[in-house]
Order: C-alpha cells, then sequence, then structure tokens
C-alpha cells in the first residue's frame, strides 16, 4: 500500500511485465525461453539477467524438480492432500499464493487466499515485499471474518516452508498442504485467480501509485467476488455459494 520504488531500471520494469505476462500463458517457460522471448521483443538480456529479474518476480518455471527429501529443507515440507479430490465444501480446503503485480514505474506483490469449493477469495493483501509475516496476517484476518478451513494448500515456496508459517497454521489446528514439485495442476484454482484479475483489471489499468492500485484491486475483488460468475462453480457467482453456506 505504501508503496516505494524498488530500484529496478526501465528496461528491467519493461523487461518484467512481459514476463510477467508470457508466464501466464506459458507457466513451463524457464529462463532460456524468456530470454528468447524478450529477444523477440528486442530487450537483449543474458541469462543471469533473466533469471535474477524471475527471482524478484516469485515465478518458477513448472517441471520436474529433484528430490529434496534428504536436507533439511524437508523438515517443513509438507505433503499434496488433495490429488483424490474431486468435489469440496466450503471452508474445506483455502488455497493461499502470492503474484507479481506489475506497475507503471515499479511492482508490487499480491496475496491471496481463495476458497476452493466456491471460488470466493477470503483474504487479500498488497505489499512490497515477499515477507511470511505478511501470509500470515492475510489467513489470520480471513479466519477472523470467515472462520478457518480444514486444510490450507500452498506452493513449495520459502514464506510457506518457513517455520513462522508452518507453527501458525499447526497451531490454529488446520492441515498443511503442499503443491509437489513440477505439478502446475496441484494450486489451479489460485492460479487461475491470477490470469483472471491480471487480464481482466491489472494489465488494463496501469498505475505507478500504490494507494491507487490498492484501491483499484478492492474494487476488482468486490467484483469478482459479488457480481462475477465463475464456469468452474457452474457459472455462478462465488459469494452466492460461499454465503449462502455459511449458517
Amino acid at each position: 500500500m505504501y508503496y516505494k520504488p524498488i530500484g529496478e531500471s526501465e528496461e528491467n520494469l519493461k523487461a518484467m511485465k512481459l514476463m510477467d505476462n508470457y508466464h501466464m500463458e506459458h507457466p513451463s517457460c524457464g529462463v532460456l525461453g524468456m530470454q528468447d522471448m524478450l529477444r523477440g521483443e528486442k530487450i537483449m538480456a543474458n541469462h543471469k539477467r533473466v533469471k535474477r529479474l524471475m527471482g524478484v518476480m516469485d515465478i518458477h518455471a513448472i517441471y520436474p524438480r529433484r528430490c529434496l527429501s534428504r536436507c533439511d529443507y524437508a523438515k517443513y515440507i509438507y505433503p499434496y492432500l488433495l490429488r483424490d479430490k474431486k468435489e469440496y465444501t466450503r471452508n474445506e480446503v483455502w488455497s493461499i499464493d502470492i503474484s507479481y503485480i506489475p506497475m507503471s514505474k515499479g511492482f508490487m506483490y499480491l496475496t491471496a487466499i481463495i476458497d476452493v469449493a466456491t471460488r470466493f477469495i477470503v483474504g487479500w493483501a498488497l505489499s512490497n515485499s515477499l515477507e511470511a509475516k505478511i501470509c500470515t496476517d492475510v489467513l489470520d484476518a480471513a479466519i477472523m471474518r470467515y472462520g478457518k478451513p480444514g486444510i490450507i494448500n500452498s506452493d513449495q515456496g520459502t514464506q510457506f516452508t518457513c517455520p513462522r508459517w508452518i507453527e501458525y497454521v499447526k497451531g490454529k489446528w488446520i492441515t498443511v498442504s503442499m503443491d509437489s514439485r513440477g505439478r502446475a495442476k496441484d494450486n489451479i484454482w489460485i492460479e487461475r485467480f491470477w490470469r483472471t484479475i491480471k487480464q481482466e483489471y491489472i494489465y488494463l489499468n496501469p498505475t505507478d501509485d500504490g494507494l491507487e492500485l490498492y484501491q483499484g484491486i478492492k474494487d476488482y475483488m468486490v467484483f469478482y467476488n459479488f457480481e462475477r460468475s465463475h464456469q468452474g462453480i457452474g457459472r455462478k457467482i462465488p459469494a452466492e455459494i460461499y454465503l449462502r453456506n455459511a449458517a
């Protein structure tokens, strides 16, 4: 909300916007593929620069990765619990993720939690960092407003594999589920939401003001939850299902 410029050059910011848009359409594209795409847009960048910018954006190509079960990292890795699930009920499963949000001059990060059964966004926050505290704050606010889920699913990002996140979630007696490495569809509900909000609002309304971005996203969240129908729930409106089943 209180946005401060990060300090990337105009060329890097342009490249990051192009990479974000391209990643939405081609999530399996890695560093070399991004480099080729940028070359086609007349932006010359070596692979080290592309890799660094992808890290800043917190985007990762979808492909099978090596097993990390033999290192300390595995201490906070949990199995994916939703593979055989076909139907869900309200607050049975929430999905959380963080996404890079481009601005006219700079960028921010959007954290959001979606109720899998109804596609209702139960919580979100805009920030200029990737701190785990933001994730716990968003979850805490969502629990206070809507109750707690039985399971919360995330990717294996550092925000969700650190002690702060794991201890907070388990302290609320919520079951932890994490995407398997290289599984593009394990967290498909929130991934589809990122594509929707970026194509319907973010890319169409560039701004260099953090407060303006926050208000615009706030307005879009109301539209998404209370006005926009969703094909994944039979072309119904998320709030109609989520709030109807709140009793």
